[in-house]
């Protein structure tokens, strides 16, 4: 069986301008690596969900992720808030 190339993807989320989370980058292979390695660089948390990431790179840049994804995603937003106040209780 053939291994899927790593995929990476980076989601942004204003719910005061945004329906839903939107698609600000995304890729495969090197690419994947090279979104990751500027997440950590910038201190942005780095959730690990290989199955979303795969599917959230064939979205498009710039698109609202789709209904069928918004429990998924919202569980990765949970998480990001969950650490969030871990840090700033420290």
């Amino acid at each position: 069986m053939e291994e899927k190339p790593k995929a990476a993807a980076a989601l942004s989320y204003d719910p005061e301008k945004d329906a839903a989370p939107r698609l600000v980058a995304a890729g495969r292979g090197r690419l994947a690596e090279m979104i990751e390695n500027l997440a950590r660089e910038h201190g942005v948390p780095v959730y690990r969900n290989p199955e979303l990431a795969f599917t959230l790179t064939g979205l498009g840049i710039g698109r609202e992720i789709p209904p069928a994804l918004y429990q998924v995603v919202a569980e990765v937003i949970a998480w990001v808030y969950k650490l969030e106040r871990k840090v700033a209780g420290r």
